[in-house]
């Protein structure tokens, strides 16, 4: 397990924001089958598939709006990189698709590399990606 990812709701009055990713969108999350979950839904007055209803990965939890209710849940790193592949903007998250591809062969692995960096792609989930050394990311980012 990682660190905790966050259910959150968004503010009755914007539920169309676009902030973090429907549950629905990432797939099947362990967590969502859970008592402790299922409570917080019920408390809240919603439902899994409630449009108001977002989830963010860890490193990106401090743009939870003050003040909504959230709920920390544990995600394991399939559904953890699931998450954040859900919540990349477009061209990053072809670049990943890339660098996810790009695990069963090396042809042209400096470059791309070296775009993702340049896309803005974090050096940790390259590595998360492509199972390269981090050594190697951080030589491509320095080179």
């Amino acid at each position: 397990m990682t660190e905790d990812a966050y259910l959150f709701l968004l503010d009755e009055d914007d539920p169309t924001a676009p902030l973090g990713v429907a549950p629905a969108a990432v797939g099947d999350l362990a967590c969502m089958d859970t008592p402790a979950v299922r409570a917080w839904l019920d408390a809240q007055g919603v439902t899994a598939t409630s449009p108001r209803l977002r989830l963010l990965p860890p490193e990106e939890t401090r743009a939870i709006p003050e003040g909504a209710e959230r709920l920390p849940i544990p995600l394991g790193d399939e559904e953890l990189s699931r998450v954040r592949h859900t919540t990349a903007p477009e061209p990053l998250a072809r670049l990943e698709e890339e660098l996810l591809a790009w695990r069963d062969c090396a042809d042209g692995r400096d470059g791309l590399i070296g775009r993702a960096l340049a896309a803005g792609v974090a050096p940790h989930r390259i590595v998360e990606l492509t199972g390269v050394d981090p050594a190697t990311v951080t030589a491509a980012a320095h080179g």
